[in-house]
């Protein structure tokens, strides 16, 4: 793989100094609270590493490891995202295995994991120009903004075990409808039954939703 050069800004994550640079998107200080309500969740949430989907510098999964000690997933299919989310986890100190690559091929059919964050692109694409600051490629979530939503929430509900959480970044209420939509249509069948839990309003930065399985079904 050949290295990539990081010239790099430092942003203050909760407990952490996070690096990153314009290729990636920045630290958001709201989206630390993701990290604390994963944190608070993981409590209760079956044994197993975290995984973080859609990661980025890699900042709010690290600060959930690092609150939990739990090991940790990230996923992210730009090498420079990946490239910093390895920087900022040996510079925290969290044991970290970073996968670059996109959502559907990052997973090994039988791997299982405890809770997962899902930080996708949310903006619609028609909307993208309105954020010059950042790069195209980290905020555009397609036509709705749920274009890799949908993908990481099919990976995340392969992967979880049950009694596992889902901490899911989305940009608004629109979205929340749209999720709950998604999850309504997958419980006519045999398979597990998912719903949202709670929703924690951030707007207009955005909007956090915690998914689960019901269980018992």
């Amino acid at each position: 793989m050949t290295a990539v050069e990081l010239p790099t800004q430092v942003a203050e994550f909760g407990d952490l100094q996070i690096q990153w640079d314009a290729r990636v998107l920045r630290p958001r200080w709201w989206t630390t609270a993701q990290s604390y309500w994963a944190a608070d969740l993981a409590a209760s949430c079956p044994e197993g590493p975290i995984l973080e989907l859609c990661c980025g510098a890699g900042q709010i999964g690290l600060l959930t490891a690092s609150l939990t000690g739990r090991p940790l997933i990230q996923v992210d299919r730009d090498p420079v995202a990946a490239a910093y989310a390895r920087r900022n986890a040996a510079a925290a100190g969290v044991l970290s295995d970073v996968r670059e690559a996109p959502l559907g091929l990052a997973m090994g059919e039988d791997e299982r994991v405890g809770l997962v964050i899902l930080d996708p692109p949310w903006v619609p694409t028609a909307r993208v120009q309105e954020f010059p600051e950042d790069p195209i490629e980290a905020i555009d979530g397609g036509n709705d903004g749920t274009d890799q939503l949908v993908l990481g929430l099919g990976v995340a509900m392969r992967h979880l075990d049950p009694g596992g959480h889902i901490v899911a970044q989305v940009g608004d209420y629109d979205q929340v409808t749209i999720v709950e939509a998604l999850l309504a249509g997958l419980g006519g069948g045999a398979g597990p039954r998912w719903t949202i839990a709670e929703t924690r309003d951030y707007t207009p930065e955005g909007v956090l939703v915690d998914i689960v399985q019901e269980l018992g079904r």
